[in-house]
């Protein structure tokens, strides 16, 4: 049999007993999300590019293929990933990826994880193969079902073959740093983004403001002069080093906590320590204060504020839902995963 056939049947049998099944892939990102058991089901094998077109920017994959892998097949085509993911360990996966939506530092600049998902394949919870999307631009006809999965954390279906658009890797990049507090920093970023400038990274950190810059050599050279500052010696290094939570201010014990909120968004009244990432619209906090303080400054803000790593991983890790998004989400689950046996409770107890 088939790897989609053994998993379908196993999907099928779970359902018939109501056995809970969790998802994974290399397992390098199980820090995420609530703490759930059930059956491990690993995609880990599941691994290749399907397809590949330079020209037409486009890529297809088994869910249980390498970061590394894909991200090597592209840079020999001078392309790129351009949601710039994160990998959390070197066994990542392009499943496990695109379940946590997780887009690194370019996300605001070039776009979310979801945006470059064209299309997926997948089993659903009653063991039902399903395809959407497709591999080119415009294949989507009603609802777009293949970037509702991407960070659906496994609940609704088990990823097996994604489509995604890639991007040309840029011709030049330099990284500017400035020294200044947080308020300047967010006027300065917040101001650069309503200009014409190749702007693909933005991260305040310990009194200094880095601004990547990406594009073609002209461009960049005059954004340079235009913005200022010094520029920083083995920028890749330090980018690598933010998107995988690698710096000194991720080193502590302390709860982690992602919060998202409008980048001109002033500094939120919180204690602990902050990084702004994306020019503002991410903050991540590490902290001791309750959770629902943190939430409810958040809130107060018009954010919401996911606890990221760490913490008490049975409770409620991402903003809690109103009524009518709570029914939604379980009406799409009922849809899917009927019987609930699909990462049960991963995002939210309720599901």
């Amino acid at each position: 049999m088939s790897f989609e056939s053994t998993l379908q049947e196993r999907v099928k049998a779970a359902a018939e007993t109501g056995t809970a099944l969790s998802i994974q892939g290399n397992n390098t990102k199980s820090f995420y999300g609530r703490t759930t058991g059930g059956e491990t089901v690993s995609l880990a094998d599941h691994r290749g590019v399907l397809d590949y077109t330079p020209s037409e920017l486009v890529i297809s994959a088994r869910a249980g293929t390498r970061l590394s892998e894909l991200e090597s097949v592209l840079q020999q085509e001078d392309q790129m990933l351009a949601f710039e993911p994160a990998h959390f360990g070197e066994a990542a996966t392009l499943g496990g990826t695109i379940a946590c939506a997780f887009s690194g530092p370019r996300r605001p600049y070039a776009g979310a994880a979801r945006d470059f998902v064209l299309g997926a394949n997948c089993v659903s919870g009653t063991g039902e193969w399903l395809r959407f999307g497709g591999q080119v631009m415009k294949n989507v006809a009603g609802y777009d079902v293949s970037r509702t999965l991407t960070g659906s954390l496994g609940t609704l279906a088990i990823l097996t073959d994604i489509h995604l658009r890639v991007l040309p890797i840029a011709e030049t990049e330099v990284t500017l740093q400035l020294d200044c507090d947080t308020a300047t920093a967010l006027q300065t970023c917040n101001a650069l983004a309503t200009r014409p400038l190749p702007l693909s990274a933005a991260c305040h950190l310990d009194g200094r403001l880095l601004i990547r810059l990406s594009g073609m050599q002209e461009g960049v050279q005059s954004a340079i002069k235009d913005i200022g500052g010094d520029v920083l010696d083995d920028a890749t290094a330090f980018w690598t080093q933010l998107r995988e939570q690698q710096l000194p201010f991720f080193a502590d014990e302390r709860p982690l906590w992602r919060i998202a909120v409008a980048p001109a968004s002033a500094a939120l009244p919180l204690e602990g320590d902050t990084l702004l990432d994306w020019g503002g619209a991410q903050r991540w906090l590490k902290s001791d204060q309750p959770v629902e303080t943190i939430r409810a400054v958040t809130a107060a803000a018009g954010g919401h504020a996911t606890l990221f790593r760490g913490g008490d991983r049975g409770a409620d890790v991402f903003q809690p839902l109103t009524s009518g998004l709570l029914s939604l989400h379980q009406r799409l689950k009922q849809a899917f995963d009927p019987a609930g046996i699909l990462n049960p409770g991963r995002m939210y107890r309720e599901l």
